[in-house]
């Protein structure tokens, strides 16, 4: 069931938010193993959320379970970014996220796996092992909220937040035939999420459906006074604008985008879709966007910037892991990183070390910002004439597991198409719209202006509706 549709029967009384809490945790306990969504023995341990659950009657989200990304503040849970840096970490507070969760009547599932430190497309850099896809086991669920979109997939929690640095909610919800949204930057609270990039993180839900997806937007979004990059900007009630005709909105198609080499299923998906939209009324033209081919470069200059200094703090003092092999302090904690950093990891904090060091910080980091604000501005003119850009989300469905890993190259390109919207700040949502000829999922994107992800639903909720995809799903038991 969906979130919107628990929400209902928990509110009417029609069903009770214990027997489905308890569906999920037997469910997981029984199918986990062949998905690897789940971490942690979190689900068996849901009473200290229940306790007080009745005096949440009638809140948005009364009684239901929802998935976490591990890294992610659940006051009382482990917390690990999927790191052995990080084992035995216990969050000793909730994330502004969580709270608001809370406030609304949610309840917290369990921690979802992810790519170690959230680099990764594929969720196969975790240190708990890598999450397989439920549309097919041999493939990767995307990443790197690859635990979180495979939960929602398997029917293991109706629906999940993960966190979008440079697409890993989009793309993976395009892997696992989900809807995933990344938020305007500062329109979600950042406070207690484990940073990778500060100046690219969003947290943002993934979900079965549009619908519930706007309704969890309106709960976790609003500005934080615990966090100085949130933006103190109204929320609207999103699910207002579902349903809403798309007729006359300017639809933009960044011809840049559809230079690169797109798999052929993909392509004809994309191009079903631009029907359908136009069926709809929306007015289709043609837009540039003149620098996205320095956006990868871009991302991954700035990326392990960010991450080379916000990953600095572990070194087996405060938190987590500690090496039990050194005897003088430099030693521990150049051997506590060692051993506790994964090779992903390990590569991203020396490109970004070596990116911010004396003689090469203007050459690299100071020349990527410069190229950033040219991203910005190139959005900034294209929403000066459309309404809403649309592009695949990914070039290609889900690939096998590890067929990307030893090429690190062709594995940052799978998120080609999301990267440009987190180094502008706009919003972007991912919806399902087809099946390629090996029946996995593909998922189109669609992309707002900042804090107008109203228009952003509206869209996407047309588009969801006439495309008839959102009741396929994979064959789980």
């Amino acid at each position: 069931m969906s979130l919107a549709s628990l929400v209902r029967d928990f509110q009417s009384n029609k069903k009770r938010p214990e027997e489905f809490l308890e569906a999920y945790q037997k469910r997981i306990q029984t199918q986990n193993q062949k998905y690897n969504a789940f971490v942690g023995q979190e689900t068996q341990n849901l009473d200290v959320f229940l306790k007080d659950l009745k005096s949440k009657q009638g809140k948005k989200l009364f009684g239901v379970p929802i998935a976490i990304k591990d890294n992610i503040h659940v006051k009382g849970w482990e917390l690990t970014c999927s790191s052995h840096i990080l084992k035995g970490y216990i969050a000793p507070y909730n994330a502004t996220v969580t709270e608001r969760l809370l406030s609304e009547g949610a309840v917290p599932l369990g921690r979802t796996n992810m790519d170690e430190f959230a680099f990764g497309s594929s969720c196969e850099t975790s240190h708990y092992g890598p999450t397989k896809n439920p549309w097919n086991l041999d493939c990767v669920p995307g990443g790197s909220s690859g635990g979180s979109a495979a939960a929602v997939a398997a029917d293991l929690a109706p629906c999940a937040l993960g966190s979008d640095t440079g697409g890993s909610i989009r793309q993976p919800a395009s892997f696992c035939g989900v809807v995933g949204l990344k938020p305007t930057y500062g329109r979600v609270s950042r406070y207690g999420l484990v940073a990778f990039a500060s100046s690219l993180d969003q947290i943002g839900p993934l979900t079965q459906n549009v619908e519930d997806a706007a309704l969890l937007l309106e709960v976790i979004a609003g500005s934080d006074p615990n966090d100085s990059t949130s933006a103190d900007v109204e929320v609207p009630e999103y699910t207002q604008a579902l349903g809403k005709s798309i007729r006359g909105l300017k639809v933009g198609i960044p011809k840049e985008f559809f230079k690169h080499e797109l798999e052929p299923d993909v392509k004809k998906s994309m191009d079903e879709s631009l029907k359908i939209l136009e069926k709809e009324g929306a007015d289709i033209q043609e837009v540039s966007l003149p620098h996205t081919d320095y956006a990868i470069s871009v991302y991954y200059i700035i990326g392990p910037c960010e991450a080379s200094s916000n990953l600095a703090r572990f070194e087996g003092v405060r938190y987590g892991n500690r090496t039990h092999d050194a005897e003088k302090l430099l030693q521990m904690y150049t051997r506590t990183r060692e051993e506790g950093f994964g090779q992903e990891s390990k590569r991203r904090i020396i490109l970004g070390t070596f990116a911010l060091s004396s003689g090469y910080y203007d050459a690299y980091y100071r020349s990527a910002m410069k190229v950033r604000r040219l991203l910005i501005e190139d959005f900034n003119k294209a929403f000066s004439k459309v309404d809403i850009l649309v592009t695949p989300t990914a070039p290609t469905a889900a690939f096998k597991l590890g067929e990307k890993m030893d090429d690190p190259l062709q594995m940052y390109l799978s998120d080609i198409f999301t990267i440009s919207a987190n180094l502008s700040g706009v919003p972007g949502i991912s919806v399902p719209c087809g099946l390629n000829a090996q029946g996995l999922p593909m998922g189109i994107q669609f992309m707002a202006k900042p804090f107008n992800e109203e228009t952003l639903f509206q869209v996407a909720y047309a588009f969801e509706d006439k495309a008839g995809f959102k009741n396929h799903k994979p064959k789980t038991s």
